[in-house]
């Protein structure tokens, strides 16, 4: 295992020698983590779909920190492509201490108006790819391992109706994150969950056209930005989180208050 698990952590590359993948890392929420986590000393591999250029992007910004970074090209939806990322990211780096689970898709409307097609799609990514990369990477951790997952502030407050699938697959999630907390735990890997509220990305931008009703839904009005949610991911990640594991931590404006 690196020395990022065994020492104390200070200001400076507080995760020095450690290897993340970060799952869906050329945008949003997983750009933002992926790069926070180079600045904190980790190298990093990531995947992405179709957008090239954007992952390009983060690596370029990941190695300007001084990090080495790996962009992946894998479908999470793809069970096999799903377990080939973790695998690729260990050989690649040389290793795996941290997952981030954030490959998601998002998916709302009338409970009527789901095909099969649809709840195939979002539960495959939402779940299954979930499943199998937190599978495949406790596989490859020493004692104190992280696997962090993304979920959403729907699995705690639904305000509303149209997001009966996407919460649904968000909330297995928390259980998920409990199980592998208690499986895993005499073994030094822990497992948490972030739950974000609305938050400032090209899927969901402050200035879009349901923005202010959501904005509304928060204690403090307004849109959280990546940076927010790739912080409390850090910190999770860290050292000095060592005893935190199945916990839930909502990074959400008080959204669920």
């Amino acid at each position: 295992m690196t020395s990022q698990m065994t020492t104390p952590m200070t200001t400076q590359a507080t995760m020095e020698g450690t290897v993340a993948l970060v799952t869906g890392g050329s945008r949003g929420i997983g750009a933002a983590t992926a790069v926070r986590l180079a600045r904190a000393g980790a190298d990093v591999a990531f995947t992405y779909v179709r957008d090239k250029d954007a992952a390009d992007e983060v690596a370029g910004r990941i190695r300007a920190l001084g990090r080495r970074a790996l962009a992946l090209r894998a479908d999470s939806a793809d069970a096999r492509e799903a377990v080939e990322a973790v695998t690729r990211a260990a050989e690649g780096l040389g290793g795996l201490d941290v997952l981030v689970n954030n490959a998601g898709v998002g998916l709302l409307g009338p409970l009527e108006s789901y095909s099969l097609a649809d709840i195939d799609r979002v539960l495959a990514v939402n779940v299954r790819g979930v499943f199998l990369a937190s599978q495949a990477a406790a596989g490859r951790m020493a004692r104190g391992g992280r696997i962090i997952t993304i979920g959403s502030c729907m699995t705690q407050r639904v305000p509303g109706a149209g997001g009966t699938l996407y919460t649904t697959g968000k909330s297995a999630l928390v259980g998920l994150t409990k199980a592998l907390a208690r499986e895993l735990g005499e073994r030094g890997i822990t497992a948490n969950i972030v739950h974000p509220g609305p938050v400032d990305t090209d899927m969901n931008p402050a200035d879009g056209p349901y923005a202010g009703g959501q904005a509304a839904l928060t204690a403090v009005g307004r849109f959280g930005t990546a940076e927010e949610v790739a912080g409390a991911v850090v910190y999770l990640a860290g050292a000095e989180a060592g005893y935190v594991t199945g916990a839930e931590f909502s990074v959400d404006g008080g959204h669920a208050a």
